[in-house]
Protein backbone atom coordinates (compact mmCIF):
# COMPACT_ATOMS: atom_id res chain seq x y z
CA UNK A 1 0.00 0.00 0.00
CA UNK A 2 1.42 3.42 -0.84
CA UNK A 3 -0.29 6.86 0.66
CA UNK A 4 1.10 10.15 1.40
CA UNK A 5 3.24 8.87 4.14
CA UNK A 6 5.36 6.36 2.12
CA UNK A 7 5.31 9.00 -0.60
CA UNK A 8 6.72 11.70 1.96
CA UNK A 9 9.45 8.59 3.57
CA UNK A 10 10.78 8.23 -0.88
CA UNK A 11 11.13 12.00 -0.95
CA UNK A 12 13.26 11.81 2.20
CA UNK A 13 15.07 8.86 1.22
CA UNK A 14 14.15 7.03 4.06
CA UNK A 15 14.26 3.19 4.12
CA UNK A 16 11.86 1.59 7.16
CA UNK A 17 14.15 -1.30 8.76
CA UNK A 18 12.86 -4.23 9.60
CA UNK A 19 9.93 -4.62 11.83
CA UNK A 20 11.21 -7.54 13.96
CA UNK A 21 9.38 -9.75 16.10
CA UNK A 22 9.34 -9.56 20.25
CA UNK A 23 12.34 -11.19 21.87
CA UNK A 24 9.86 -12.62 24.55
CA UNK A 25 6.40 -13.65 25.51
CA UNK A 26 4.77 -9.91 24.92
CA UNK A 27 3.38 -8.54 21.98
CA UNK A 28 4.96 -5.90 19.49
CA UNK A 29 2.33 -3.56 19.16
CA UNK A 30 -1.34 -3.51 20.54
CA UNK A 31 -4.45 -1.66 19.32
CA UNK A 32 -7.48 -0.45 22.02
CA UNK A 33 -9.79 1.75 20.67
CA UNK A 34 -7.83 4.32 18.96
CA UNK A 35 -5.11 4.17 20.21
CA UNK A 36 -1.79 1.82 19.22
CA UNK A 37 0.80 1.14 21.93
CA UNK A 38 4.06 0.26 20.36
CA UNK A 39 6.53 -2.18 22.61
CA UNK A 40 9.87 -0.20 23.96
CA UNK A 41 12.57 -0.74 20.38
CA UNK A 42 15.86 -0.58 19.82
CA UNK A 43 17.76 0.90 16.89
CA UNK A 44 17.69 -1.81 14.71
CA UNK A 45 19.63 -0.50 11.06
CA UNK A 46 18.60 -1.30 8.06
CA UNK A 47 20.33 -4.26 7.67
CA UNK A 48 19.17 -6.15 10.86
CA UNK A 49 22.49 -4.74 12.99
CA UNK A 50 21.71 -2.77 16.41
CA UNK A 51 23.50 -0.05 17.15
CA UNK A 52 24.60 -0.83 21.14
CA UNK A 53 26.74 0.79 23.53
CA UNK A 54 26.86 3.57 26.64
CA UNK A 55 26.00 7.20 24.93
CA UNK A 56 28.57 9.68 26.99
CA UNK A 57 31.47 7.38 26.95
CA UNK A 58 31.28 4.21 23.86
CA UNK A 59 29.29 6.58 21.81
CA UNK A 60 28.98 10.70 21.57
CA UNK A 61 25.66 12.66 21.74
CA UNK A 62 25.48 13.01 17.70
CA UNK A 63 26.07 8.57 17.51
CA UNK A 64 23.49 8.78 20.08
CA UNK A 65 21.26 11.06 18.55
CA UNK A 66 21.70 8.76 15.42
CA UNK A 67 20.46 6.00 17.04
CA UNK A 68 17.32 7.42 18.50
CA UNK A 69 16.39 8.34 15.13
CA UNK A 70 16.82 4.96 14.01
CA UNK A 71 14.70 3.55 17.20
CA UNK A 72 11.73 6.01 16.11
CA UNK A 73 12.25 4.55 12.17
CA UNK A 74 11.90 0.93 14.07
CA UNK A 75 9.13 2.72 15.36
CA UNK A 76 7.37 3.33 12.16
CA UNK A 77 7.70 0.18 10.80
CA UNK A 78 5.59 -1.51 13.57
CA UNK A 79 2.98 1.26 12.89
CA UNK A 80 3.57 0.58 9.50
CA UNK A 81 2.59 -3.45 10.40
CA UNK A 82 -0.03 -3.30 12.82
CA UNK A 83 -2.08 -0.44 10.69
CA UNK A 84 -2.11 -3.28 7.14
CA UNK A 85 0.78 -1.04 6.19
CA UNK A 86 -1.29 2.18 6.11
CA UNK A 87 0.75 4.88 7.48
CA UNK A 88 -2.01 7.80 6.38
CA UNK A 89 -3.96 5.98 9.53
CA UNK A 90 -1.99 7.67 11.86
CA UNK A 91 -3.98 10.68 13.30
CA UNK A 92 -1.17 11.63 16.23
CA UNK A 93 1.85 10.41 17.54
CA UNK A 94 0.88 11.11 21.22
CA UNK A 95 3.49 9.92 23.65
CA UNK A 96 7.48 8.26 23.54
CA UNK A 97 8.88 6.57 26.61
CA UNK A 98 12.35 7.34 25.69
CA UNK A 99 15.46 5.95 27.32
CA UNK A 100 19.24 6.05 26.87
CA UNK A 101 21.65 4.02 27.79
CA UNK A 102 24.38 6.31 29.54
CA UNK A 103 26.27 6.26 33.04
CA UNK A 104 25.32 7.99 36.15
CA UNK A 105 26.40 11.51 35.03
CA UNK A 106 25.11 11.64 32.00
CA UNK A 107 22.69 14.35 31.49
CA UNK A 108 22.27 15.20 27.25
CA UNK A 109 19.14 12.27 27.40
CA UNK A 110 17.16 14.83 25.96
CA UNK A 111 19.64 16.02 22.76
CA UNK A 112 19.62 12.08 22.05
CA UNK A 113 16.14 11.62 21.61
CA UNK A 114 15.99 14.97 19.75
CA UNK A 115 16.97 11.97 16.90
CA UNK A 116 13.46 10.29 17.28
CA UNK A 117 11.49 13.50 18.03
CA UNK A 118 12.89 14.79 14.73
CA UNK A 119 12.31 12.60 12.13
CA UNK A 120 9.07 11.61 13.35
CA UNK A 121 8.08 15.50 12.47
CA UNK A 122 10.19 15.44 9.38
CA UNK A 123 7.85 12.60 8.33
CA UNK A 124 4.41 13.33 9.58
CA UNK A 125 4.60 16.63 10.13
CA UNK A 126 2.36 18.33 13.13
CA UNK A 127 0.92 14.79 13.61
CA UNK A 128 4.40 13.57 14.70
CA UNK A 129 4.45 16.06 17.61
CA UNK A 130 4.48 14.40 20.85
CA UNK A 131 4.84 14.33 24.24
CA UNK A 132 8.19 12.52 25.89
CA UNK A 133 10.04 11.47 28.27
CA UNK A 134 13.54 11.01 27.94
CA UNK A 135 15.87 9.17 31.09
CA UNK A 136 18.96 7.59 31.76
CA UNK A 137 19.38 3.76 32.23
CA UNK A 138 22.58 1.81 33.61
CA UNK A 139 21.75 -0.35 31.23
CA UNK A 140 19.50 -1.89 28.33
CA UNK A 141 18.74 -5.42 26.44
CA UNK A 142 21.55 -6.20 24.57
CA UNK A 143 23.38 -3.19 25.47
CA UNK A 144 21.48 -1.32 22.91
CA UNK A 145 22.50 2.46 23.02
CA UNK A 146 18.62 3.22 23.00
CA UNK A 147 14.76 1.77 23.72
CA UNK A 148 12.06 3.99 23.05
CA UNK A 149 7.64 3.58 23.25
CA UNK A 150 5.25 4.94 21.99
CA UNK A 151 1.76 5.63 21.81
CA UNK A 152 -0.17 6.90 18.77
CA UNK A 153 -3.36 7.85 17.79
CA UNK A 154 -5.04 5.86 14.54
CA UNK A 155 -8.42 6.69 12.56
Amino acid sequence: MSGKIDARLAELGITLPPAFAPAANYLGWQIDGNLLYIAGQGPITTDGGLITGKVGSELTVEEGYHAARQTALELVAHTKVALDGDLDRVKQWVKLFAMVNCGPDFIQQPQVINGASDVLVEIFGEAGRHARSAVGMNSLPMQISVEIEAVVEIS
